[in-house]
């Protein structure tokens, strides 16, 4: 099949209509700059809307509260691997990035005295640990949703040009290895296009449909990724995925934190609120990697629900009717659409569930991409940033602070804005296109199209998330971890076999899950090398043969694992870089332990 590969220039490119691509989008548009931005589906539809808690701002209008506090909970809920340079600068900017969407018209929820309100969070305190505090800044349990339409709303206004349903295939990167561009497929036409940019922003969102059962939509195929991967840039702490305490058990549907935070409970099949055995202090609103290994603990020593035991429930009726339909009123509908539940009057089953990659694409805290020259120091990556989920500046360390999800989107798609801005401004012209610019995508596309036999897209995808979903889940072992190394190695080769039985243009759905499967295993391959080589336990990756003893109860070992991991694809190789731990030090007293 032959494809006409037509040439156009912006001066920045964003892959992704999320709220990071398009927060970023907002400050360029409003600099007069063209920007081009690419989505796979309208922007509204972002799994950014998807998000319900809250944003999380020290703006203390619930009590006291300052933006040291909240450094403090997201260094000690990353378990020491977040860089504090970077965590540092998004607490400082968080209640300013919180106020620019107020102004914008986003319909946060009030106060009686008309100040935002504010809901209890997992992991969120006041005075270092002392008690839960009210930080997280909340439109009932549909934030995302305000969030994403007031940014689109504004995007519209500032004239921002939007390419809807169109996948962005590769980087382009010239000889001297800056990126000037990306290649795309259009849809609705099949063809495709070199979209040549001063500046290329990758807002691509998370992974996680490598696993089987995962809150994020079909669409977060991790396609920054893999772009990245192919385009010679390692992916960073990749071993690193979040599981949500509350996922509905057989749906995978999220049920926010925020239902916790308005007073909900969870308790096991004995009807105890098995969290004080764990949390003493914060309860159930322990950091979401402590309540889902505690949920997991109790399901394995057999006080699970159900018929199986298999699942936990969340009780939320004491509650009452009319808290629930004001804060909580998208609970209430899942609870209906998806259990078959009414929450009012019965609690919901739940399990943890994958629901975010605290790893990604490495970056400083302007979005610039970096990478690691021979002396281990960082260079960035002219012409290229990321920002939201699919990039790590590591602020999430090895487990992501609830509410702050939101605020990374906010605070480096602002960041990045500002930063491309300023470059603009000093580089009047685009670098030349190399004669070779679409020759990746295309040799991608001709070997699908010529193949004439081999699997179905989907069949491989199903396979690779059933193998991670067991290989990396919840708690791990070294010797399953070892054993994922080995299949999902095998289902590369699997993924190079794919056969498309449909060959046209036109809206081939085929030909996109086929290309989205080409990113989902760079992104698989990189989570369990990473993992399998990381022994030790923190944060999100828990091992077990590596904790649970008299001597480090916690599993972590700061000698030699306090450091980020690196994936190359190229020899599919490891290499580290150190983590940034001023101004607190793994030896204070205050954050040695990880107890709640």
């Amino acid at each position: 099949m032959t494809y006409s590969v037509t040439k156009r220039k912006f001066d920045v490119v964003i892959v992704g209509a999320g709220g990071s691509g398009m927060r970023a989008s907002l400050q360029l548009a409003r600099a007069g700059l063209n920007v081009a931005v690419l989505s796979k589906v309208f922007p509204t539809r972002s799994h950014t809307v998807a998000a319900q808690g809250g944003i999380g701002a020290s703006l203390g209008n619930m009590n006291e509260d300052n933006w040291h506090y909240h450094f403090y909970d997201t260094v000690k809920g990353g378990d020491w691997l977040g860089d504090q340079d970077a965590i540092e600068f998004m607490c400082r900017e968080a209640p300013n990035v919180v106020y620019d969407l107020e102004h914008m018209g986003m319909p946060f929820d009030r106060n009686a005295d008309g100040t935002i309100y504010q809901r209890p969070f997992g992991g969120h305190t006041a005075n270092y640990g002392e008690k839960a505090v009210e930080r997280a800044c909340a439109a009932a349990d549909r934030t995302g949703h305000a969030m994403l339409h007031t940014l689109y709303q504004q995007n519209v206004k500032a004239k921002t040009s939007f390419f809807v349903e169109w996948m962005a295939l590769d980087l382009i990167r010239d000889a001297d290895g800056d990126v000037i561009g990306v290649t795309a497929l259009e849809m609705e036409t099949g063809d495709v296009h070199i979209l040549q940019a001063k500046t290329t922003l990758l807002a691509t969102g998370g992974a996680g449909r490598i696993f089987a059962a995962s809150t994020n939509a079909y669409i977060n195929t991790g396609d920054g990724l893999g772009m990245a991967a192919r385009a010679g840039i390692p992916l960073q702490d990749m071993e690193f995925w979040q599981f949500h305490p509350t996922g509905v058990a057989g749906a995978g549907v999220l049920l926010t934190e925020g239902c916790r935070g308005e007073g909900a409970i969870l308790i096991n099949g004995n009807g105890e609120r098995f969290m004080e055995r764990y949390a003493p202090t914060l309860k159930d609103l322990a950091p979401r990697d402590f309540v889902s290994r505690s949920m997991d603990q109790e399901i394995k020593e057999g006080r699970g629900c159900g018929p199986n035991k298999d699942y936990l429930l969340l009780k939320l009726d004491h509650l009452g009717a009319e808290t629930i339909m004001k804060r909580l009123p998208s609970v209430l509908e899942i609870g209906h659409n998806f259990a078959n539940v009414d929450i009012t009057k019965e609690p919901i089953p739940v399990v943890p569930t994958i629901h975010y990659q605290m790893g990604g694409i490495p970056t400083n805290i302007h979005g610039q991409v970096v990478t690691q020259n021979a002396e281990n120091k960082s260079e960035v990556v002219n012409g290229l940033y990321a920002v939201g989920e699919c990039s790590c500046v590591s602020v999430h360390g090895a487990n992501r602070l609830g509410t702050n999800s939101l605020l990374d989107l906010l605070v480096f798609g602002r960041a990045a804005g500002n930063h491309i801005v300023e470059f603009n401004k000093q580089s009047k012209a685009h670098k030349p296109l190399p004669a070779d610019a679409a020759d990746l995508p295309l040799a991608r596309l001709a070997r699908l199209d010529g193949a004439s036999s081999g699997e179905y897209a989907q069949d491989v995808a199903n396979a690779l998330r059933a193998s991670m979903q067991h290989h990396a889940g919840v708690f791990r072992t070294q010797a399953i971890l070892d054993e994922g190394v080995v299949q999902i190695a095998e289902m590369r080769k699997r993924v190079e076999a794919i056969n498309l039985k449909d060959k046209s243009k036109v809206f081939n759905t085929a030909r996109i899950e086929a290309l989205e499967v080409e990113n989902l295993i760079e992104v698989a391959q990189a989570t369990i090398i990473s993992a399998a080589a990381r022994h030790e336990s923190r944060g999100a990756h828990s091992v077990a043969e590596y904790g649970d003893t008299p001597e480090n109860p916690l599993g972590r070992n700061d000698t030699e694992w306090l450091r980020h991991t690196l994936w190359h694809k190229e020899g599919n190789r490891l290499s580290y870089k150190p983590v940034q731990m001023k101004p607190l030090t793994v030896d204070s007293i205050a954050l040695k332990t990880r107890t709640f």
